[in-house]
């Protein structure tokens, strides 16, 4: 009986499989394996078909009124027409925009929310907080390059001085005297002014402000004789001749400023340093989504509303391909944190 018993468990799995030869059944098996695989991709094509049915929603990490929120509608107005579907700019601004990007890495990966994001946020927020509550690498999908906004040095009115030469020969018969501003210690303009002082050797001395507006008072009002900042605040006033602009950050020249030569041309070869804006989606959007809203804002980018919003605020397209926004985001990541580093920021 026992023996009986034993030969019947043998033959068990021979019955299970009566009459299905073993390469259909593995083939069955192997197609059952992969067909979530198929299903994602199925309900990513009818995302990308139905997309976008609802309101979407631009989140900028910045107050009303400064240069990325500019820049933001602009393209949401064009977007409106060409999407056919409400484009929302969402202000959450608060902590080098920390609390926008937050945000939309905790939204639903469906290509309604996205964030209008600056460098500031993407590149140089990782080299300043030691316990960053997103990684712009693995919890964002990069969507779209959109500008790059030069910098300009500027120096107050009464500093004897017209060219970067001038500032250095300045500081150097001056020693501990100059003293430079910025909106606040890790931003852009702070670190562009150390990269400058790294490579040239300027002797000053950094004193940040609450924001770009209170460092530029600060200059006015001869606090500090220099800084660097963005074109879309200071170009009115070095036109009204409140401050005098020595020099450009990028490698060519700014068109509403075509005098001002560029640090690279005043024997610095080689030196750009802009902040830039890109659209980032949550991880996980799909990739049909993701590419209709590239090919959106690629098309925008070239709309005269966009084009004069730019050029208002000294800014022009980001030169980066959307194929290759990833690899431009991981490059700039490790150059400002070699420039944190070279600053001496400690991670907060």
């Amino acid at each position: 009986m026992r023996k009986q018993q034993t030969d019947t468990t043998a033959r068990a799995p021979a019955r299970r499989h009566a009459g299905v030869p073993r390469r259909t059944f593995l083939q069955t098996a192997a197609a059952a394996l992969t067909l979530p695989a198929h299903a994602l991709l199925a309900r990513s094509a009818t995302a990308a078909e139905t997309w976008p049915s609802r309101p979407i929603r631009f989140v900028v990490g910045f107050p009303p009124g400064q240069t990325t929120d500019v820049i933001a509608r602009a393209y949401a107005a064009v977007l409106q027409g060409t999407l056919g579907t409400p484009i929302i700019v969402d202000n959450k601004a608060g902590a080098n925009g920390i609390v926008a990007a937050q945000f939309v890495k905790a939204a639903e990966p469906d290509g309604y929310t996205l964030l209008f994001g600056t460098s500031g946020q993407m590149v140089i927020n990782p080299s300043l907080y030691a316990r960053l509550s997103y990684d712009t690498t693995k919890d964002f999908v990069p969507v779209a390059p959109i500008a790059r906004g030069r910098l300009f040095l500027v120096v107050n009115n009464d500093l004897p001085v017209r060219t970067l030469s001038d500032l250095l020969a300045y500081a150097k018969a001056h020693p501990g005297q100059l003293s430079f501003g910025s909106g606040g210690i890790g931003i852009t303009s702070h670190l562009a002014m150390e990269m400058l002082k790294s490579a040239t050797g300027l002797d000053a001395r950094h004193i940040p402000y609450k924001g770009s507006p209170a460092a530029l008072n600060g200059l006015i009002g001869g606090e500090v004789q220099t800084l660097f900042d963005s074109g879309g605040s200071l170009l009115p006033l070095v036109k009204a001749g409140k401050m005098r602009a020595i020099a450009v950050s990028t490698l060519d020249r700014d068109p509403g400023l075509p005098d001002v030569p560029t640090v690279a041309e005043q024997g610095v070869p080689g030196f750009q340093v802009y902040a830039w804006n890109a659209v980032l989606a949550p991880r996980g959007t799909p990739a049909a989504v993701a590419k209709k809203l590239g090919d959106a804002f690629a098309q925008a980018g070239t709309s005269q509303p966009v084009a004069s919003s730019l050029a208002a605020a000294a800014h022009d397209l980001l030169p980066v391909r959307t194929a290759d926004l990833g690899s431009f985001i991981a490059t700039e990541t490790a150059r400002w944190h070699q420039a944190v580093t070279a600053a001496g920021i400690k991670p907060e």
